[in-house]
């Protein structure tokens, strides 16, 4: 077999081994039996396996790859400042890249190229998925993935740190209906992506708790930027029997309700109430300061970071799937009615 086709899953495989257990032997961890050890090095050595992708140093080039559905987001920022902080510690460099092309939850086809002709040590996916096609290259070049709030459901075999959506969007409606509100309406993400629906559901379940019913045309759909927050905010006001609260399921889109309703006249919170979904840097900064749910994106990041260098490192991880508290953060754009 030639250099081309050892690969670190075939290796595993045909010495009954983990692939964790063949990067622990090519990193020379002490943690692996002997025999165990004899035989993956024998494997190993049978095969010229020299690396990922053949002919390059074990360990690559100390290159994470860190990929967005979108850099411009003010969490986009958070999140790389997270990665990066920990990854320089490690003496790790960070590729930063968008996914690209008609899936935007999706990397291109020529990602995995580029991925293998820089020599990447590992991937860090947000808001983003892979397909199985890809998900099967990377694991035959032996290249770890963790995956920060999936994009779509996440595979058992891909570990993932998230937060806790469905809650958020549950404490975030509680406290609109602890004001007295009772028309409250939700400006949700992208319907397919599951950290959007978890938000749109908490705020379904404190609805129903609360014995409310939910009008039609309060639930909008929009894609978590300010401009389809402004768009949907329009909508809401545009119905015959507006809302006298908005729950935006971002903080850009609340800053786009923000400009619907002062174009429209309306005063945040003395007309209207509005809560956002991050907690980003210009939450606080807003005008007037916006009451929104943390979602901890430097934490969040920080820790997927430490579970792709352990991965890396040939370490098994005690956990694959993490979330992290989403609490409320009550400012001054949310007041009780009348």
């Amino acid at each position: 077999m030639d250099n081309q086709r050892a690969t670190l899953a075939q290796i595993a495989r045909d010495a009954g081994v983990s692939v964790p257990t063949v990067s622990k032997v090519l990193n020379g961890r002490p943690d692996v039996a002997a025999t165990t050890r004899q035989r993956v090095q024998a494997l190993l050595d049978e095969r010229g396996y020299t690396g990922r992708g053949g002919g390059r140093p074990v360990g690559g080039a100390g290159l994470i790859d860190l990929v967005l559905r979108d850099l411009g987001s003010p969490w986009a920022m958070q999140i790389i400042d997270g990665v990066e902080e920990h990854a320089h510690r490690a003496g790790f460099g960070v590729v930063v890249s968008a996914a690209h092309g008609r899936h935007r939850s999706r990397p291109d086809r020529r990602w995995i190229e580029q991925l293998s002709a820089r020599r990447c040590d590992g991937v860090l996916l947000v808001l983003s998925d892979l397909s199985p096609s890809q998900h099967g290259q990377l694991t035959e070049l032996g290249i770890p993935v963790v995956v920060i709030d999936p994009a779509g459901q996440p595979t058992p075999d891909i570990p993932s740190v998230g937060a806790t959506n469905w809650s958020g969007g549950l404490a975030a409606t509680e406290h609109l209906l602890g004001l007295g509100h009772r028309r409250i309406a939700v400006i949700g993400g992208p319907p397919d992506v599951p950290c959007s629906r978890a938000r749109v559901d908490g705020y379904r379940a404190a609805m129903n708790a609360a014995g409310e019913r939910i009008p039609a045309g309060y639930i909008r759909a929009g894609d978590f930027t300010a401009p389809s927050g402004y768009r949907e905010t329009n909508a809401l006001l545009d119905l015959s029997r507006p809302p006298t609260a908005i729950f935006a399921c971002s903080d850009e889109t609340a800053w786009g309700a923000y400009e619907a309703l002062y174009e429209r006249g309306a005063r945040v919170p003395d007309d209207m109430s509005v809560v956002g979904f991050d907690d980003v840097d210009g939450a606080r900064w807003a005008i007037p300061p916006l009451t929104t749910v943390r979602q901890p994106l430097t934490e969040m990041s920080a820790m997927a970071t430490r579970m792709l260098l352990a991965t890396i490192n040939g370490e098994e991880l005690d956990s694959r799937r993490i979330e992290l508290a989403t609490p409320l953060v009550v400012r001054h754009s949310t007041r009780a009615v009348g």
